[in-house]
């Protein structure tokens, strides 16, 4: 669903008007992680992002979780992606404010025409959320489903190894962990890093992650997750996943795109055949990537259902809610604040569950 998100770039245009204020808090060291779910030197109020406690940088380094830690959470990630996030803590805090529970996890999208921006990191973090990238290897929907500049040979061969270090040393060299999710949906045709676009071809999907994946290692990117995020295979039921996944040592979590079908009532209907063949060749811990219900009479049964399901998958870390409207996505409303019944069925599931603090007590 994420190929009709039209508005990554405007958010960041957006919110470019805060960058600096984040910078200077970046480099004065102001956050660190509670055992309360949040960071010092924010407040959660309405003004937007808050003034930095002075007494928070003597403890910043003390504090940066590691990557074990974010990898095995005690609980669930209640993730959202949202037009503003991470940038808008408004926005976040409104939303939150309807669930009942603040998310521990933001997402939000990079393409391959954007530097990493650690201020990004930062506003993650002053909300008490670890951040997602979605990192996209095209210069963006305008262009179109198919862009040659990117081809996957291009990636494999070095044409974008300048571009790839820069990047990688810029994540390593701001310390806090990340989560990374690159090129996600491959298993489509919707994207052009599908090896049925852009003149790729069969292999080179896993080839061109590796090389990627060694150029964060060659720089000493170790603070990196590596999200590997196929859609669910019910719209492309023939093609076959394990040709396209990269092998365990080249992903730390598996990724899974995957909204309820207007029919379905069971967050199981939408994900289990997928997670079956999933497991036919890894053992890797499941994040759901993006997930929502579109509206009709069957939304807020699935979002309650999909609750129930979360609760019973110990396989499953979290799941990342995709919180836009119609005209955002093209698609559908996906938000589980679009109706009282839907909003009600989330707000009782997000409480069934125990959501996980970053970093141990």
């Amino acid at each position: 669903m994420s190929r009709h998100r039209l508005i990554s770039q405007r958010s960041y245009r957006i919110w470019m008007g805060v960058n600096a204020v984040l910078l200077l808090l970046l480099s004065g060291g102001v956050l660190y992680f509670t055992v309360g779910g949040g960071f010092r030197g924010m407040e959660a109020s309405a003004r937007g992002f808050a003034t930095p406690d002075p007494t928070a940088s003597r403890q910043l380094a003390a504090r940066i979780p590691t990557k074990a830690e974010v990898l095995d959470p005690k609980g669930k990630y209640f993730g959202l992606s949202t037009p503003q996030a991470p940038w808008s803590e408004n926005e976040i805090n409104g939303i939150a404010g309807k669930a009942g529970k603040q998310p521990n996890l933001l997402e939000y999208f990079v393409n391959w025409t954007e530097d990493f921006r650690p201020q990004a990191v930062v506003a993650s973090y002053q909300q008490g959320a670890v951040p997602a990238i979605t990192w996209e290897p095209w210069a963006g929907l305008q262009q179109g489903t198919s862009q040659k500049q990117y081809a996957l040979s291009r990636i494999i061969d070095g044409g974008y190894d300048g571009y790839v270090t820069r990047f990688a040393t810029a994540v390593k060299d701001q310390k806090w962990p990340i989560v990374l999710r690159f090129g996600h949906e491959m298993n489509g045709n919707w994207y052009p890093w599908s090896e049925s676009k852009s003149g790729n071809s069969p292999g080179q999907y896993v080839k061109a992650w590796r090389h990627v994946h060694d150029i964060f290692t060659k720089v000493g990117a170790d603070n990196v997750i590596w999200v590997w995020s196929p859609n669910i295979v019910r719209p492309v039921p023939s093609v076959s996943l394990r040709p396209l996944y990269p092998g365990d040592r080249y992903v730390d979590w598996i990724g899974m795109v995957g909204y309820a079908a207007d029919e379905e009532t069971r967050a199981s209907q939408t994900f289990e055949e997928t997670i079956l063949r999933l497991r036919t060749f890894t053992k890797k811990k499941i994040l759901i990537t993006e997930t929502g219900a579109g509206p009709g009479k069957n939304q807020a049964t699935w979002t309650t259902a999909f609750f129930n399901w979360l609760t019973g998958r110990d396989d499953v870390v979290g799941f990342v809610w995709f919180e836009y409207n119609k005209e955002s996505t093209g698609t559908k409303d996906w938000r589980f604040t679009v109706n009282p019944d839907t909003l009600d069925a989330f707000r009782a599931g997000v409480h069934k569950i125990r959501v996980a603090r970053p970093v141990k007590s």
